[in-house]
């Protein structure tokens, strides 16, 4: 044995997988460190640190009135778009997945929400609901539904709501493609000896295809769990989380702390507290879900 197969040896696949290493340690973890050593320190309003500061900022964060409101509303934000998302694309998916003409035009069509800039498609959402010169206001007076037109962004409700369709309308596409990809892998070998004992329609799908899509499934889910709570630009774009801070996220939150309070500190311990609560959402959801046995 060769001097350079000894030593390719010991190191393994460390050449390979050294840039992507590289890459996660000065993009992810050397950034969520700074951002925890800053929650603990004194920040002036120019960004210079002042000292230690312990919990003080964690204190401020506790004791913002806004904070309560700001959770539920994040919990909700995510529980409500993320199971959305999925149970709209497993029917898309198996739509796609079947065989009729312009399927592969279908295909590309759905994917343009997704692919295109999402504040591009939040300020075009903008535009369709504003309430001097939105269209959707003009369809629904058109159709009589309404005698004159909603401010429907001015209402924390409504605009809460549309949120939510929006983050769903830019979501669906690449959940749908994550489970078109896991449909493509089902052997049809299997759904023919199903056919054969009589599983057809939905319990085919129930007891055959649905359980062979877990994987498929938890890796959309788990990435969409991930991009909506950290979505920003959706928010912001439509209604800079108002109302006042009526439609706000923790993630929105963080930046208003940070920018329009001037409270650098208490905007990195809000930040902070983003980065548990996602780390505990993945944790919680892949113990549901039995991500072992759906790996296996």
């Amino acid at each position: 044995m060769t001097t350079g197969s000894i030593r390719r040896g010991r190191f393994g696949a460390l050449p390979w997988i050294g840039p992507a290493v590289l890459l996660i340690l000065v993009m992810v973890v050397w950034p969520a460190i700074e951002m925890i050593r800053t929650s603990l320190h004194e920040i002036d309003q120019t960004g210079i640190a002042k000292g230690w500061n312990g919990i003080s900022n964690y204190r401020s964060l506790i004791h913002n009135p806004d904070l309560p409101q700001t959770l539920v509303r994040t919990l909700l934000w995510v529980s409500v778009v993320v199971v959305a998302t999925v149970l709209i694309s497993l029917p898309v998916a198996q739509i796609l997945h079947g065989k009729f003409v312009g399927r592969k035009f279908v295909r590309y069509a759905i994917i343009v929400p997704w692919a295109a800039s999402v504040v591009m498609t939040a300020t075009i959402w903008r535009w369709m609901l504003d309430g001097f010169y939105g269209i959707f206001n003009r369809i629904l007076q058109d159709l009589g539904i309404l005698k004159e037109p909603l401010d429907w962004l001015g209402n924390p409700n409504s605009a809460f709501a549309f949120l939510m369709v929006v983050a769903i309308f830019v979501s669906v596409p690449f959940t749908t493609y994550v489970i078109l990809a896991g449909l493509t892998t089902v052997p049809d070998d299997i759904l023919e000896a199903g056919a054969i004992d009589g599983a057809n329609g939905w319990k085919r799908y129930k007891e055959i295809i649905f359980p062979l899509l877990r994987p498929a499934l938890l890796v959309s889910a788990v990435i969409n769990l991930i991009n909506v709570f950290n979505s920003f630009p959706i928010i912001w774009a439509m209604t800079g989380g108002g109302p006042g801070y009526s439609t706000d996220t923790t993630t929105t939150l963080a930046y208003k702390i940070s920018f329009r309070d001037q409270d650098i500190g208490q905007s990195a311990a809000m930040a902070t507290v983003n980065f548990i609560i996602i780390l505990f959402f993945i944790s919680i959801f892949l113990k549901v879900s039995n991500w072992r046995e759906a790996s296996e």
